[in-house]
């Protein structure tokens, strides 16, 4: 019988350009990007990541129904707004 080791909760963010940051800035960033009211521009001057990727940090830290409901929500935020994120 094959058992399979649970996935670590601290995944490492493996975003492009996102190598340097430690845990802390990389909740920060994952803090941020669920906020409605921090834009993708806010968190580029900030730590230099581009929105894709804040995506893919997000993608590898949030489970998968959490990433998700956040980019559907970033979606209708963005279809209803002309400058959301």
């Amino acid at each position: 019988m094959c058992e399979s080791s649970p996935k670590p909760m601290n995944k490492p963010a493996r975003a492009q350009g996102a190598s340097h940051l430690d845990v802390a800035s990389v909740g920060e960033i994952i803090q941020m990007a669920l906020s409605d009211h921090i834009g993708f521009n806010q968190i580029r001057e900030i730590y230099g990541l581009s929105p894709d990727a804040v995506k893919v940090l997000m993608r590898t830290n949030l489970a998968p129904g959490s990433y998700q409901a956040w980019r559907r929500r970033v979606r209708r935020f963005a279809d209803r707004r002309e400058f959301y994120k």
